[in-house]
């Protein structure tokens, strides 16, 4: 599960975290939404020392007006996985993304679900994040990683 399209260290972190192990990607991205409190995202910028991003969290496209950009970023990132050596499906999904990663780990017989998203400080802290919630509803190990910058 992902937030934003994988930089290439992304990409070379999670297609070498098994080694020579051939690896195929069923990755989810969970766009920008009306799930994600605005003023918890201002305070994880405000955290990480980014006055600029916390000042500017409303101009950031949400729901339906994220979707394109999402989709177009889920492309780059399959791609991107491909180009590395893995298969690699995917699919935006924006409601009840803990309900769809579950169908996803039961249809496809995951071994594990990588988590790689921004560090979210305050969702983190009280276990509201997107890992802390799968690990209680996938039944396979949970893996949170952070994403790279762009």
């Amino acid at each position: 599960m992902i937030e934003k399209p994988l930089t290439p260290e992304d990409v070379e972190f999670v297609t070498t975290l098994h080694g020579e192990e051939r690896i195929s990607f069923v990755v989810l991205l969970q766009p920008r939404g009306d799930q994600a409190d605005v003023l918890l995202r201002a305070i994880d910028d405000v955290a990480m020392g980014e006055l600029k991003e916390a000042v500017r969290e409303r101009e950031e496209p949400e729901g339906n007006e994220a979707r394109e950009t999402a989709e177009i970023g889920l492309e780059y990132s399959l791609r991107a996985l491909r180009e590395a050596g893995s298969e690699a499906v995917g699919e935006v999904i924006e409601d009840h993304p803990l309900d769809k990663l579950t169908t996803v780990v039961e249809e496809a017989g995951a071994d594990e679900v990588i988590v790689l998203t921004a560090p979210h400080y305050v969702e983190e802290f009280f276990h509201r994040d997107w890992a802390s919630r799968a690990r209680h509803k996938v039944g396979v190990p949970v893996l949170k990683l952070f994403a790279h910058s762009e």
